[in-house]
Parts: structure tokens; sequence; C-alpha cells
């Protein structure tokens, strides 16, 4: 039996921030996109760097099949050893998937983890060529809570003043995971850390492949210190970094139903889980993948470098104590 190929007349895009984010309107993703729909969802991502759509009934292969229409797809996650047998490129975001793999939090000071780290980030920046665009879809959400938050790297870099772009364009960072969350406490994500070392070096300041733009490449969850830069100096101007680029000035926050799609470019935003859930003892299940990455660029011409583990790509590489 033959799909039909869904070519979308009626899709609409409606802004809904000042620097980032659109509703797009009109599309159905379980179903064969055209090329023509594609390259137009991909020049609104372009444009908007964060892409949301509603009431899209999606199965595991029905989002994976979107995702391969951006590029292959990586495994579920450098660290995720036991994603869905059928479907290996998703990565489950559930708190109880999490207790399963490293027990649940202490209830007397500890909140519960939704994912292995809900604070500012991009994804997978501790790898050398961290995904170029990630895919999150809901499966089940509370009836309150649960936002997720998007900032625009582009127009966070266009917002320092022009003597900091300057300076930012020459640095370079490193970046780890749990730079950004302690987690001595936790004995066995500790072994999972350590065991499946993934530290790189990027550029602060990163040439978008596509477009051009300049965009502020740093983030508090893997970013670790500035190269060349005392620690007093490394830390000091992360925060200030940190402070910019999170300024809701520059983000979009959005409310999730159920069957909701949310796709972004990961080389142009950084994003905020939810922050008013971990008390909470409620069910949040969302799946993702990712889209194969390249090596960032720096103004300067710097490629990132591996300093340790390997490219995230569509083989797995997990070892497990």
């Amino acid at each position: 039996m033959t799909e039909t190929i869904e070519h979308v007349d009626t899709l609409t895009v409606r802004r809904v921030a000042g620097h980032i984010g659109a509703d797009i309107i009109g599309v159905d993703l379980s179903r064969p996109l055209d090329d023509d729909t594609v390259a137009r969802l991909r020049r609104e991502l372009l444009t908007h760097k964060v892409l949301f759509f509603r009431d899209q009934q999606l199965s595991h292969a029905e989002q994976i099949e979107f995702g391969r229409r951006f590029g292959e797809l990586t495994h579920a996650h450098p660290h995720e050893d036991a994603p869905p047998s059928e479907a290996p490129q998703i990565l489950t975001i559930d708190p109880q998937v999490y207790e399963r793999r490293y027990g649940a939090p202490r209830p007397d000071y500890q909140d519960r983890q939704y994912s292995y780290y809900s604070g500012w980030h991009t994804d997978v920046t501790a790898s050398v060529n961290p995904p170029a665009i990630s895919i999150l879809r809901s499966e089940v959400v509370p009836d309150f809570g649960g936002d997720t938050t998007w900032t625009n790297l582009v127009a966070a870099y266009e917002g320092l003043s022009e003597p900091l772009r300057a300076f930012a364009d020459g640095l370079t960072a490193v970046h780890r995971f749990s730079a950004g969350r302690k987690f001595d406490d936790n004995e066995a994500y500790a072994r999972r850390i350590n065991d499946n070392l993934l530290i790189s070096e990027h550029p602060v300041v990163r040439v978008h492949p596509e477009t051009g733009e300049r965009a502020l490449f740093v983030n508090p969850g893997f970013t670790d210190h500035i190269v060349g830069l005392s620690p007093v100096e490394s830390t000091k101007l992360l925060e200030l970094f940190f402070s910019h680029l999170s300024s809701p000035r520059y983000t979009v926050r959005f409310r999730w139903d159920a069957h909701s799609v949310a796709v972004w470019d990961n080389r142009a935003t950084a994003h905020l889980g939810p922050q008013d859930l971990g008390h909470l003892d409620l069910t949040r299940t969302l799946h993702r993948v990712t889209v194969v990455g390249d090596r960032p660029v720096g103004p300067d011409g710097f490629v990132s470098k591996i300093i340790a583990g390997e490219e995230f790509k569509t083989e797995a590489h997990v070892k497990v104590s």
C-alpha cells in the first residue's frame, strides 16, 4: 500500500514572541510530508528558532520519520542505555524513568528529576557535535505547570555591547556533563558520567552553518569554564553571559498540552525545563529525538574539538558499570 504524501497549502505561521517562537497551524505531522512543506518548515525554523504544533497524534515511529526529514537522527542520548527497543532514537523524559535508573530523590531535601538537567541548557553541548535540531513530543502532561522556556541565542549575542561581542568572538570554552549540577550525592549518576566522559571545547560564539548568524554558544548546564581566563574571570564572565541569555526579552514560554510537539534549532537556542514540578508527584511524559549536528565553528575559524569521548551520532557507546 502506497502512502499519500501530504502537500500543505494551508500551513499558517503565527509569531508568539518578539524574538523567538511561532505556532504552526494546518499540518498533520503523522502523515508523510512533501519536500516543499518540509522546506517551508525548515525556513520557518531558521527564522523563528522554535516551532510549536498542537494536536499531533504521533507514535514513536511517526516522530522518528518526521525527524528524519530534517536529517540523520542520533541515538537517544549519550548516557541512555535502554531506549525503546523498536526506537533507539527516542529519549523518554519522565521522572519515573529517571528514578528507575538512578534512584528516587531524598524527600528531605531533593526535588524529583524530570530529566538529566532541567536548568538552562542547549542539548548535549558536552559533545563535540551537539544536535542540530531537537524534536520533543508530549504524551502525558499535568493539568498545571511543567512549561518549557526557550531563548534566542542569536538575539542574545546581538544584544551585547560591541566591545563585548568582539571579545567573545575570540574565546573558547570547555563543555562537560553536569557542569551546572552537583551529583556527588547520586553514586549511580556519578558512575554513569565518569564511565562515559564527554568533554569538548567550543567557540563561545558560534557561526550558524545555514544562516551565518552569530549566537552566544554557552549555557549553564554544560559550560564549565572559558579557556585562557583565570577561574575568577571565567566565573564572572560566564555569570554575565548566563544572566544575559536568560533575560525574558529573548525568550518564549510554552504551555504543553498532551500531543504537542516543539521543534527547535539547537544551534541557536537554549531552553529551560520545568521549574515548578519537582516537589510534586505528577506524571509528565515526553519523547525527544535529535538530528545529528556538525562541529561548531567560531568567527575566527576555530572548530570545536574533542577533549574526551566521541561524536554524538547514530550509534550508542554507553558503558554501564
